[in-house]
């Protein structure tokens, strides 16, 4: 896991002197192990190494190919790399790593290679004969990629931070990604929050060059690949436990000390189990407890610890103590986000226990229909008999509901009974918003309508039609999370929070063949009765039933009561600041802060905090 750099010059434009080299100083954090640059007359390629695989000098990089020609920098890891370097025994190998196998397999097979690699990646490749870069970036985007172009150059980084170094971008606000961010708590791909920096499309590749103009193309996405499933029960049981299984093995693939996160919930503790399994040394296991116990899930994590014999670490907090944090958290994130800082701690704490790597059981609750709005769009989906009343007769009613109840759930839920149609797309844009439209127009001072990022890469997504068949709607759903929220939230935040610790998360439950799988699983295997099914019952028999049989708890930690009381001259310093800019209405600020603190509903912490982390995050960058 490392961090990659580059800038290719259009037309011979000039070389900024230390540019590359004040990219890849940004980058330390994210490969602390070893520095390297690669340079010819129109690139420049940086690396910053964090070693797992093969911690040997000889697989530093920039690495360049037996014949010279090539050259590569890499970020990520390929699990199944020895399987695919056997399909390359001609090939003079100098490294026992998977970069060296990456460059080598797309010397033989160009783009055509992505489809070997499983794994979580983001490379580019230099062709010194053509003249032609390269950039690919991972199936579900667990690792970043984002790119700068202009007349004179086209330059890419895994961080923001790095490209806002160089001066090549104006450093202003995107006022669409503005918007968005109010509204989802974060930027969605292909837009960042800065206007002219952008990400490359997970499953996409591009080649630049002078002749060629930047156009991404697509390898895999979500839909394309996913086929329908079995309908026998015992079957899909079988195959889904196999996959898992298969999956962590291939992800253990390390020369450096690795564990796993385990919060005692139901993804966590089926990753451990099956680490238990496969090794023949205890796995390290790490968890952040509370001494309160409502915000602990420590008995759960010391019940599986105990179950499969796990070297277990407790990392105790108070919450005090995790207060403490927030704000290193804050400061260490490349491009905002709502949420993140309880990543940040953990990781934080496993790094400090010597450990380079960690499972997460991230992607469980989005492929197994762990979360509630798997059963909110079903039941109103099942809700044909609403659409027989005409939009304009449930408008007044909803309007009536989210006065009477006052809540932001109930301001979603007018939302969608004022809907013409009860699509996905057209329901899910409102589950996960943090700001309603009413609230942004208040809020900025330009209310140009800006389109809803969610609803059309939702609708791009799920309304792929495979001939023969459509996605089951539970699949439609984990399609929605697993494009928007959890590739622009989750993954995000488990990218810049593990790498500003230099530690590396690998995602088991987002192995590529596995999500396809269980995409294409009915919906009355996949969901009812319990949350996250057919996933408990793959492994039931290792799983304790105090685990599994509880209600979902989350990371629940008291921030209204902090941003009340010890972080309320820090909130307020930022929302004032945010309220100096040339975007933001100061009275509106100003106004639902007091609402805030005066306990309104519909003003919730989660609100007020996204503000305060877009004012914190532009402050410290320099964006106005």
């Amino acid at each position: 896991m490392c961090g990659i750099n580059g800038v290719f010059h259009y037309h011979g434009s000039a070389k900024k002197e230390g540019e590359l080299k004040k990219m890849n100083q940004v980058l330390a954090y994210r490969g602390p192990d070893a520095e390297g640059v690669f340079e010819d007359q129109q690139i420049e390629l940086g690396h910053r190494r964090l070693s797992i695989i093969d911690l040997s000098e000889s697989a530093n990089q920039p690495i360049i190919s037996s014949d010279g020609n090539w050259v590569i920098v890499f970020n990520g890891e390929i699990y199944n790399y020895a399987d695919i370097k056997k399909q390359l025994p001609e090939y003079p190998f100098k490294t026992q790593g998977d970069t060296e196998v990456v460059l080598a397999a797309f010397q033989k097979w160009g783009e055509h290679s992505l489809r070997l690699l499983n794994g979580i990646f983001s490379f580019a490749i230099w062709n010194k004969i053509t003249k032609q870069l390269f950039i690919a970036r991972d199936r579900l985007g667990v690792k970043p990629l984002y790119y700068f172009s202009s007349n004179e150059v086209f330059m890419f980084s895994s961080s923001i931070k790095a490209i806002l170094s160089t001066g090549r971008s104006k450093n202003k606000i995107s006022k669409s990604g503005l918007v968005d961010f109010l509204r989802y708590q974060t930027v969605h791909a292909p837009a960042t929050i800065i206007s002219d920096i952008y990400v490359l499309m997970p499953g996409t590749f591009a080649y630049i060059s002078e002749e060629e103009n930047f156009q991404p193309e697509q390898y895999w996405s979500l839909t394309n690949s996913t086929k329908k499933s079995s309908n026998n029960k015992l079957e899909i049981i079988k195959t889904v436990r196999e996959q898992v299984e298969k999956s962590v093995s291939m992800q253990l693939v390390s020369d450096a000390p690795f564990g796993a996160f385990l919060s005692g919930g139901i993804d966590s503790s089926i990753l451990v189990g099956v680490m238990a399994s496969q090794r023949s040394q205890p796995v390290d296991t790490f968890s952040v407890v509370f001494k309160e116990d409502k915000f602990s899930e420590g008995k759960y994590a010391e019940l599986v610890a105990k179950k499969f014999n796990t070297r277990h670490h407790e990392i105790e907090l108070s919450v005090e103590a995790f207060r403490d944090l927030i704000p290193e958290a804050l400061t260490s994130m490349d491009h905002p986000s709502g949420d993140g800082p309880n990543t940040y701690v953990v990781s934080k704490k496993t790094h400090d226990a010597g450990i380079k790597m960690a499972l997460t059981g991230l992607g469980g609750d989005e492929l197994f229909c762990g979360y509630s709005i798997f059963n909110q769009i079903k039941q109103i989906s099942s809700k044909k008999w609403l659409r027989s009343f005409p939009v304009y007769a449930r408008r007044p009613l909803a309007s009536m509901y989210r006065n009477l109840k006052g809540t932001v759930a109930a301001d979603k839920i007018a939302s969608v009974m004022s809907l013409a149609e009860f699509d996905t797309e057209n329901i899910y844009e409102y589950y996960r918003r943090v700001f309603n439209e009413k609230q942004i127009q208040h809020l900025l001072k330009n209310n140009d309508k800006v389109p809803v990022s969610v609803f059309h890469l939702v609708k791009e997504q799920v309304g792929y039609n495979q001939p023969g068949w459509n996605l089951p709607l539970m699949s439609r759903v984990s399609v929605a999370e697993m494009s928007t929220y959890m590739q622009n939230v989750l993954l995000r935040d488990a990218d810049q929070m593990g790498m500003a610790n230099s530690l590396e998360l690998r995602v088991p439950f987002l192995d590529h063949e596995l999500v396809e799988l269980a995409l294409g699983i009915s919906d009355g295997l996949k969901s009812g009765g319990i949350p996250k099914k057919l996933l408990v019952e793959s492994f039931q028999d290792i799983l304790p039933q105090e685990v599994w049989n509880r209600e979902k708890m989350g990371f629940v930690l008291p921030y209204e009561i902090w941003m009340k009381n010890d972080l309320k001259t820090f909130c307020e310093e930022r929302l004032n600041w945010l309220g100096n800019t040339p975007y933001f209405n100061e009275q509106t600020l100003t106004k639902y802060w007091n609402l805030f603190l005066n306990g309104n509903k519909m003003v919730t912490w989660s609100r007020i905090w996204t503000l305060v982390v877009l004012s914190n995050w532009m402050k410290e960058n320099n964006v106005n």
